[in-house]
């Protein structure tokens, strides 16, 4: 699929695995690959503010339509001029297509092949959405990669509820490509069939007939143990486009993100790095600390020695301790600042040394150390 608004150029594959370094360019900008994502569920980061996440060198953010559907809604943010004037982000957004949040309502909704009826739990106020709904919010809300409306099968689940979820996820693919309206968004496939591999292989196969800019392994990170979801990625990867971006949704711990490059990803988001900061956690190379502790109490070191973010430039365990423990809020902002740097920067460094061709070294230096923890 040519197109003067995206172009996915691969760099290097390494000799040894299939971790990838390549460039994929959108309306906002390029984008270096491997990537994470941070998440800005209500057009916002939470805890940050643009400058913020500027600093911490984040190429694109996600956001989530579901949310921005029921608050403010999708016509307002239009009438701002779409999300990145609304956010005033300049750089890439991705949006998510609402499906994963809709269906994790399973008490407050109601499934039909039409599409999905819900409550808003916060207010009780009944809505729907389908592929055409969540193509009109998307296509308003006006972000660089939109994802298609899927059915997100939950974990555990049959055989027969996969398989269901599956073929009812491919069908709306067809429907939200019907309804597309603009050529300077990438409508993103997913793949879906939960943990039985030949659901997977014939999902990924069946998106991958469907022209796009990139495509999206979906339905992980929903309960399922580390080596399901990397048996899954295994399976998946190889039968997606070479030439395209890979996003595998909802995934976001150090190991986590350095096994799927190990298998041929180029694309992850999650809330981890602030959900964890908001709870006192912060990334160390080791695993995670807990500014809580008491050995922190007179630790006058940064969070992480040698990081560059603005947390461990300027300010000492102890004092976010402190912070933390008094129940200030720039406890919480410092600790997802650094988080999601460290996440960038893991990344950044994971690029590098696929270019470098020492990316096995590196993955098993990155994997040694959590695991020694």
């Amino acid at each position: 699929m040519s197109s003067k608004y995206f172009n996915f150029e691969l760099i290097k594959t390494c000799s040894d695995t299939k971790a990838r370094a390549a460039i994929f360019t959108t309306p906002h900008g390029e984008i270096k690959t491997p990537v994470f994502m941070p998440v800005g569920t209500n057009s916002a980061v939470k805890m940050m503010t643009q400058d913020h996440l500027y600093q911490t060198q984040a190429q694109i953010i996600l956001s989530n339509s579901y949310h921005l559907f029921l608050r403010p809604g999708h016509k307002l943010i239009k009438k701002a001029g779409g999300l990145h004037k609304w956010m005033n982000w300049k750089k890439p957004i991705l949006t998510d297509s609402g499906g994963f949040q809709v269906f994790s309502l399973s008490d407050l909704r109601v499934l039909t092949e039409e599409g999905v009826s819900f409550k808003d739990p916060k207010d009780g106020s009944t809505y729907f959405m389908n592929p055409e709904v969540s193509m009109e919010v998307q296509n308003s809300l006006g972000a660089d990669i939109i994802m298609a409306f899927d059915e997100c099968a939950p974990y555990p689940c049959s055989y027969e509820q996969a398989k269901e979820a599956m073929y009812r996820t491919h069908r709306w693919l067809l429907r939200c490509v019907e309804s597309h309206k603009r050529e300077d968004q990438a409508l993103f496939p997913i793949v879906q069939g939960s943990v039985y591999d030949d659901l997977r292989v014939e999902s990924a196969k069946f998106i991958s007939s469907v022209e796009s800019h990139g495509y999206a392994i979906g339905g992980v990170s929903v309960g399922e143990p580390a080596d399901l979801k990397n048996r899954i990625v295994e399976v998946t990867t190889p039968l997606l486009p070479e030439n395209k971006p890979r996003y595998l949704m909802g995934v976001g711990t150090p190991e986590d993100l350095l096994d799927g490059i190990f298998r041929g990803v180029d694309m992850f988001d999650c809330v981890m790095p602030t959900r964890i900061a908001r709870h006192g956690s912060f990334f160390t190379p080791t695993g995670r600390g807990i500014i809580k502790n008491k050995k922190y109490e007179e630790d006058f070191s940064p969070l992480v020695d040698g990081c560059e973010c603005y947390a461990c430039q300027n300010h000492t365990k102890a004092y976010i301790r402190h912070l933390y423990r008094v129940k200030e809020a720039t406890a919480a902002i410092l600790m997802t600042i650094h988080n999601i740097h460290y996440l960038v920067k893991l990344m950044e460094d994971a690029r590098e040394a696929i270019l470098q061709d020492r990316f096995v070294s590196f993955y098993n230096e990155k994997m040694g150390c959590i695991n020694k923890s």
